[in-house]
């Protein structure tokens, strides 16, 4: 077994440390007191030749990670991490100098500290490195878990959408944000329409809105325990990436935490910042991402999957200004939305992209309009602020979308969630008030398992054309997850073609709609 210095350092540098004194179990002695893995496997952030492994353990604990290119595990190689109190017990490891377009298998066992002869059973997961010549590639995505109170029901199968997106064996899934509701109750029944009852599964942890360290980890760790959540991650890589819910609902870097949904959750802090420093340790401690060495703790990022697929993951929370008016006739801190930072990112990031289509995993959809404060009927939570010329954030996207056209950058596409119901939309700039585009296509998919809501008003600004949706009936919201309103959607490269099909699905993998678009040539 071996572990080269960058591996270990990948995994935030836990590699060399643990045995400090507190950490080890004195009394431990017995074999069959083994150290367990708690919460199952997950992989991500996927490339050509590496991937992410995370694990979390019961106790301090050395993690061995073994992969192979054979289930039998010949010819495995090796690495390890500690699994310490500091992380509540998770390791994440990158593995390194894997081959090409290959199934990977790994599998995780744990060394107890306290008597290192004591080892505990071991847990297999699989990935699929990317390809480096034009194979075909599929991919899924969708947001929102466990949201408004929707919780794991075992009567109705926990969160069987998990299943279905499994069944269709995609390379990896974008998990596009509210990974976790961190402020919303569980109860234990919630009463349906029909009189049956949901009856969720209740921790301490899903009780209350989360405001400690412990109780953010608690949310993650709710989620996995689902038996289809557990499954899926353990044979497909998951990108993931933040909302609001993963802090709480609509914030915004320095909300004073004063609006009346504040105050009914008896939030002890008096603004949002210190909810999101703990949030943000325990959406990095619990996601399989790179650790980033230059900015420890951000989300954007770029994976590359192949010459036919490169996947530009979006923070569009984290640099956001103020959520106001958004009416800014001039581009300025409080018109922000990905901020100047992450936009030069991603204008450099696209523009250095050789591959055929640029896939481009935005938390929230472009021209839907989405209200800030539901009390006061005030705000703009996400871009759009209603029919008309470019103002407020508006001008950062038109700035980026005119970019995008001047630049000569072909093939991207905009995959989304967030507003729990499933769209296809077309931008026109034949039919926008802003024209300096070229047209390109935007999906909506979600929830996963939480509430459904009605569709919103479309914002002329970038001329979206409705080609599909599939929400409840106007009046309708939040519909419970046995409703039949949960999606999600699939995405086919074909290799030869280099074509993409965009298929959109329900929870039973249903197909509801779908597309297949020509790449555009340089």
């Amino acid at each position: 077994m071996s572990a080269s210095r960058r591996q270990i350092l990948l995994t935030g540098g836990a590699g060399l440390v643990g045995l400090a004194s507190g950490l080890a179990r004195p009394g431990l002695s017995r074999a069959a007191d083994r150290p367990l893995l708690t919460h199952g496997l997950q992989s991500g952030d996927v490339g050509t030749d590496s991937g992410v492994v995370w694990a979390r353990a019961d106790r301090p604990a050395r993690a061995i990670i073994e992969w192979a290119t054979t289930e039998s595990f010949s010819n495995l190689q090796g690495v390890f991490a500690d699994a310490l109190p500091e992380t509540d017990g998770t390791v994440k490891v990158a593995l390194t100098g894997l081959p090409a377009g290959q199934d990977i298998f790994y599998r995780v066992r744990l060394q107890d500290i306290a008597a290192p002869t004591i080892v505990g059973p071991a847990q297999v997961g699989r990935f699929r490195t990317a390809p480096a010549d034009r194979r075909s590639v599929s991919f899924c995505w969708s947001g929102d878990t466990a949201g408004q109170g929707w919780g794991i029901d075992e009567a109705r199968g926990g969160m069987t959408i998990y299943s279905a997106i499994l069944k269709n064996r995609p390379d990896f899934f974008i998990h596009s944000g509210d990974t976790i509701y961190a402020d919303g109750p569980i109860q234990s029944e919630v009463k349906l329409p029909d009189g049956s009852l949901w009856r969720n599964r209740v921790t301490e942890a899903v009780s209350k809105p989360a405001e400690t360290l412990e109780e953010f980890r608690g949310r993650h760790k709710y989620n996995l325990t689902d038996r289809n959540v557990l499954a899926m991650n353990a044979a497909v890589p998951i990108l993931a990436q933040w909302d609001d819910h993963e802090v709480t609902n609509n914030w915004w870097p320095g909300e004073p935490l004063t609006r009346a949904e504040h105050l009914k959750k008896k939030y002890a802090d008096p603004n949002v910042l210190a909810l999101q420093l703990r949030a943000a340790k325990a959406f990095h401690e619990y996601m399989p991402m790179r650790f980033e060495p230059s900015e420890p703790g951000r989300v954007y990022r770029k994976i590359g999957y192949g010459p036919l697929v490169d996947v530009f993951m979006l923070d569009m929370r984290s640099y956001r200004g103020p959520n106001g008016e958004n009416t800014q006739t001039a581009y300025g801190p409080d018109s922000y939305f990905l901020g100047p930072q992450q936009t030069a990112w991603l204008k450099r990031a696209l523009l250095e992209s050789r591959a055929t289509w640029k896939v481009i995993a935005a938390d929230m959809p472009l021209g839907l309009v989405v209200t800030y404060d539901v009390d006061k009927n005030f705000g703009s939570e996400a871009v759009a602020q209603g029919d008309g010329p470019p103002l407020g954030r508006e001008l950062e996207i038109a700035d980026l979308l005119r970019f995008i056209k001047n630049a000569g950058i072909r093939n991207t596409v905009w995959f989304t969630a967030d507003v729990h119901y499933t769209a296809a939309h077309y931008y026109d700039p034949n039919k926008a008030q802003f024209q300096d585009f070229e047209p390109f296509w935007e999906f909506v998919s979600g929830p996963l398992h939480a509430g459904t809501f009605g569709p919103n008003a479309l914002d002329n600004t970038f001329g979206p054309q409705l080609r599909f949706v599939k929400a409840p009936e106007k009046g309708q919201v939040n519909l419970s997850p046995a409703s039949g309103y949960q999606f999600f959607g699939h995405v086919a490269v074909d290799g030869r073609t280099e074509q993409m099909t965009v298929t959109l699905k329900d929870a039973t993998d249903a197909d509801l709609w779908h597309v297949t678009l020509d790449p555009a040539k340089a």
